[in-house]
């Protein structure tokens, strides 16, 4: 069974919510959470599969955690990993740049190499732009806690039953 690092990084908790809820769902593959905010390489490079948490905040900002790591995070050899990504973001107020943090994520882990899993459809999203919408769908899980939130454990639900098949 592969090693699952799950990283996040959470200013109002509901990243840090959506990575327990994750684990939770994955509890039989011993995923271990990380918190970006404490600037670790190590989950990033011993794990096989990394399942990365990112919000965006105001227009195309990365979540503060993950901005302060990210020059860290851009010089990281992750070669060969395996990738979901899942982010949060508001689809009312920030409409013009939905989950964007996933979309910037994503770009720098495509440059690196890795393989990226967990697509998903766009269809029940209510959004006019996302840097993570790549050839009609998106590359991770978006969830919107602050408008979507009856949605939220059944999106996640659904998506970790996806990965699984790439977990082994």
């Amino acid at each position: 069974m592969k090693s699952i690092a799950i990283i996040y990084g959470s200013s109002t908790e509901n990243t840090k919510n959506a990575a327990l809820k994750i684990a939770e769902y994955l509890s039989d593959y011993s995923p271990t959470l990380y918190d970006v905010y404490h600037g670790e390489e190590e989950p990033f490079l011993t794990h096989d599969v990394l399942i990365l948490g990112a919000s965006t905040w105001g227009i195309k900002d990365l979540q503060d955690d993950w901005s302060d790591f990210y020059h860290t995070f851009e010089k990281l050899d992750l070669t060969g990993k395996t990738v979901a990504l899942f982010g949060l973001g508001d689809s009312f107020i920030y409409p013009d740049s939905f989950v964007d943090a996933i979309g910037i994520v994503y770009e720098t882990l495509v440059e690196k190499g890795c393989t990226i899993i967990g697509h998903v459809s766009p269809e029940g999203y209510h959004f006019d732009y996302s840097r993570a919408l790549v050839n009609g769908v998106f590359v991770g899980l978006p969830l919107d806690d602050d408008n979507d939130s009856e949605l939220t454990d059944e999106r996640i639900k659904n998506w970790v039953e996806s990965l699984k098949e790439h977990l082994n």
